[in-house]
């Protein structure tokens, strides 16, 4: 895997298979600047990504994302739950992680599916 160079750009690896969390499959992940700075703010490696989109669980659908439909995954790697914002192009199949974060817990329920009431 290598990362991006310039603003923009998205890197990826081929050959993820159907990841059991997503209803789709993913013939590429790629990773945008955003989710690349994020990762590397919130210390969350590629690999906790990867098998976030393997087998994490869809907890929100965004059919109408532009500019490709996106699903917020929840997954639990280290005993600590990780959400990734995955966008999928219809066409190509290939997946992009918008962003990735630790979901705080006085944000979200102890299921980390819902958010709390304000």
């Amino acid at each position: 895997m290598s990362v991006p160079v310039s603003g923009g750009q998205l890197v990826g690896l081929s050959g993820l298979g159907t990841p059991r969390g997503l209803t789709v499959e993913c013939n590429s992940v790629h990773f945008s600047r955003h989710a690349i700075e994020r990762m590397f703010q919130r210390s969350i490696p590629p690999d906790e990504i990867f098998e976030c989109i393997r087998s994490g669980e869809v907890i929100a659908n965004y059919p109408d994302d532009s500019p490709y439909p996106s699903a917020l995954l929840l997954n639990f790697t280290q005993r600590a739950p990780l959400h990734a914002l995955v966008a999928r192009h219809r066409e190509t199949g290939n997946c992009y992680v918008v962003t990735a974060y630790r979901p705080d817990p006085e944000l979200w329920g102890t299921d980390f599916k819902t958010k709390r009431e304000p």
